[in-house]
């Protein structure tokens, strides 16, 4: 039996061993998995230029190509994406670049929110925060407040990254791929936990509505990490797919 290949897409601030746990699921099955490092992540160089969504999915193409993984026998590429990776997905299969038998959407970012007021008090009192640092006798205290600060806002991958990949970070969170979702028409499972305070999941039914052939796996007590708290899970719907092609 020849195998499958499940190309995995990591999220923002992970790396392809965000897919460890998935992996070990599914060692037993006839799948390769590929799971690269995106750039500006992992071992894979940050991007010269801030990079959109649009320049992300050139990479994927390009990444399959360049390391001769373009290997796909009847139809047998399967998509999985979680988070920032989800969107690189949406923008790949929506716009027919990669054609996969079945996708896999974990936690999928790319329907753009209103900026909520909470988050713009949060970071006035953040910016605030740090001018209080900066005093005189207060700078011992700086490393550990402004992890605080910035983990009361939740802007702490902003303050992390670099000036490129903080303008990278603006240029995919600005685009709202919600328009896309209804032109996705192979068949999808959309994976995310109920208490998912990054992608709320009220994204997921949006997801669900749109995409048609699609299945919706909601997990009671699961935050953003649904990929690797529910990997069990989510490689047994695989093992159900891998059958089938």
């Amino acid at each position: 039996m020849s195998k499958a290949t499940l190309l995995c897409l990591h999220g923002w601030g992970g790396s392809g061993e965000s897919f460890t746990e998935l992996r070990e699921a599914l060692k037993h099955d006839p799948v390769q998995i590929l799971t690269p490092d995106l750039p500006g992540f992992g071992d894979e160089p940050e991007p010269r230029h801030p990079w959109t969504v649009d320049d992300y999915a050139d990479w994927v193409e390009n990444w399959l190509r360049r390391n001769e993984k373009w290997k796909i026998e009847n139809g047998k590429l399967l998509l999985l994406a979680h988070s920032h990776g989800g969107r690189i997905a949406i923008k790949l299969v929506a716009g027919d670049r990669l054609s996969p038998a079945h996708l896999y959407l974990c936690a999928a970012a790319g329907i753009r929110h209103p900026r909520h007021i909470k988050r713009i008090v949060g970071l006035l009192l953040a910016k605030t925060g740090k001018i209080f640092l900066s005093v005189p006798g207060m700078k011992k205290l700086q490393p550990l407040g402004k992890k605080f600060l910035y983990k009361l806002v939740r802007v702490h991958d902003y303050e992390k990254a670099s000036p490129v990949m903080r303008d990278t970070l603006i240029n995919v969170t600005r685009e709202n791929l919600t328009p896309l979702l209804s032109c996705i028409t192979c068949p999808a499972d959309i994976f995310w936990g109920k208490d998912d305070r990054m992608t709320p999941v009220s994204d997921a039914y949006v997801m669900h509505k749109k995409i048609k052939d699609s299945r919706l796996h909601v997990y009671a007590g699961i935050r953003h990490g649904v990929h690797k708290q529910k990997a069990a899970e989510i490689a047994a719907v695989i093992r159900t797919n891998l059958a089938s092609l």
